[in-house]
């Protein structure tokens, strides 16, 4: 079975967590990068594009609409835990397979040690780094930057040791509230990443109301009030112009001054007992996932 997930450049937290958090829960040797088994877990991964005749078995993705939808009822398919009833609604899935999105088994795992001296942290979606000033705008704010295209452990030890983690990626507030760090989400720049944090917090039953966050720069102003990327040739001209240069100033500014705004907000986490009770179910579907393939195959 190969492991399979989405490897952007630069790569983003919470794909990422696939390389490291599955290691330590499944045995040594069930990867094998058979391509005539995927295994689809962390992340919106539940797609359309996949090999056709290649076995896709799903644990804990979720659906997040940036392809058109999968035939899931083909018989390639075997689904053991989905991210949330906005994926199970969409793909006409049974609706107890909605768990909650893979990351929560991280409870289920060695964790790093805390990062020290690190009371507010935001943490931008991937695709802000190379768009957004957010590393500026952290710096001017007094809030610990938190990149997601770091490693893992390391971002993982940011959030363990943050009273508060305010978030435009999802996994940021996925992997907070598995680790007990309040947190705030805020609305994403780019409108196609938002059905998916719905999804999630359905799961949890966390009433998600995600807050207006200042964009840092002028392209991040084009993608969210045009709802596209901010990355057209025409957009990216005038944003990085000459004449441009104050205004952007100003945004990393304003951006700044919302940051220090929302830190002082009510956070959301779900309780104790939605968090311990989903972290179950999906060890118990985990579980059974090993023993169904463990019939075939000699783990170490």
């Amino acid at each position: 079975m190969k492991l399979t997930y989405f490897q952007g450049d630069p790569p983003n937290f919470g794909d990422e967590l696939n390389a490291t958090m599955w290691a330590e829960l499944l045995p040594e040797g069930f990867f094998d990068d058979d391509p005539a088994e995927l295994f689809v877990g962390i992340g919106s991964v539940i797609q359309h594009n996949y090999p056709k005749d290649a076995k896709k078995v799903v644990v804990g993705s979720g659906y997040g609409g940036y392809t058109k939808k999968p035939d899931v009822h083909d018989g390639t398919w075997e689904f053991h835990f989905v991210r949330g009833p906005q994926t199970t609604h969409a793909l006409g899935l049974n609706p107890d397979l909605a768990i909650a999105d893979a990351a929560i088994l991280l409870r289920e795992t060695t964790l790093p040690e805390p990062a020290k001296d690190i009371k507010v942290g935001f943490m931008p979606h991937y695709e802000s780094i190379e768009r957004g000033n957010w590393k500026e705008a952290c710096a001017l704010a007094g809030v610990t930057f938190i990149d997601p295209s770091h490693p893992t452990d390391q971002v993982m030890a940011q959030i363990l040791g943050a009273e508060l983690v305010i978030t435009e990626a999802m996994h940021g507030a996925i992997v907070s509230d598995a680790l007990r760090t309040p947190w705030i989400g805020v609305k994403s720049m780019h409108h196609v990443h938002r059905f998916k944090w719905h999804d999630w917090a359905e799961a949890l039953n966390i009433d998600y109301n995600p807050v207006f966050l200042f964009p840092s720069n002028l392209r991040e102003a084009w993608a969210l009030s045009t709802g596209r990327g901010g990355s057209g040739r025409g957009a990216m001209a005038v944003c990085t112009s000459r004449p441009a240069v104050p205004f952007n100033k100003a945004c990393t500014h304003m951006a700044a001054r919302s940051l220090q705004k929302l830190a002082h907000q009510t956070p959301s986490l779900s309780s104790d007992a939605e968090t311990e009770r989903a972290t179950e179910r999906a060890m118990i579907a985990v579980d059974g996932l090993i023993k169904r393939y463990a019939q075939n195959r000699a783990f170490a």
